[in-house]
């Protein structure tokens, strides 16, 4: 309401009514109607959605770690972007510098749906489970329907806790891809900063792309990834 563009829109429109001949009032009338029509395309234009803010020092390791070194990447990158005078080179990694910054944003979220997975891991007792299984499988009493379910529920058991554990570790070699991958590409940008050409921009922006989509489908993956039932 307040911006400079919509005062000199709201002075111009004045001005040019003035001009033309109208009476004052008929001017300052045009005058309004040129601020309020800047004022409603300002509020009309849809606003982003907030990036949650990033805090690796929610996490415990390695997921930590690997959201550490995925900012350091992501800052690397933005400081040769900014070091760079304004040109078409600039332009082009400041747009792939956004890719980087959704990079870093889904391994934050990868981390944390990831550990939260880890955290159900650790409270099933797998070696209780696996015990407890080996028991009633060497028992050659006569089988009950009791202790069918038993049975049942602890294979249940075991296998949600190996199908969680190797999407962790899955996990964990997806971060750490990410994290080489986006060092690559802020050494590449260094790279293309020295030597003031973009011949290799294209390339840079494909592996980026390649990599952002990696992890929101790894994110999507890890969120439809149930947490593991309780011991019986």
């Amino acid at each position: 309401m307040t911006s400079p563009s919509a005062i000199l829109l709201a002075g111009g429109g004045v001005a040019v009514s003035l001009v033309a001949g109208l009476p004052l009032a008929a001017a300052v009338g045009v005058g309004a109607l040129a601020w309020a029509a800047r004022v409603a395309v300002a509020f009309a234009v849809p606003r982003g959605p907030r990036r949650e803010r990033i805090d690796p020092f929610a996490l415990g390791e390695p997921w930590r770690g690997f959201v550490r070194d995925a900012l350091h990447a992501q800052k690397r990158f933005e400081r040769t972007v900014h070091s760079l005078e304004s040109g078409p080179l600039k332009e082009h990694l400041a747009d792939i510098g956004e890719r980087v910054r959704t990079g870093v944003d889904e391994s934050w979220h990868v981390a944390k749906r990831a550990q939260a997975i880890s955290n159900g891991i650790a409270q099933l007792d797998t070696a209780d489970a696996r015990r407890q299984l080996a028991a009633l499988e060497a028992d050659t009493s006569a089988v009950s329907e009791r202790r069918t379910q038993t049975e049942e529920s602890l294979r249940a058991q075991i296998s949600s806790a190996e199908r969680m554990s190797g999407v962790v570790r899955d996990a964990q070699d997806r971060l750490r891809l990410l994290d080489a991958r986006l060092d690559e590409a802020a050494a590449r940008a260094v790279e293309l900063s020295v030597e003031a050409t973009d011949e290799g921009v294209l390339g840079l922006s494909s592996d980026v792309d390649d990599v952002v989509t990696d992890m929101e489908a790894l994110r999507q993956a890890l969120e439809e990834t149930g947490t593991p039932p309780a011991a019986p």
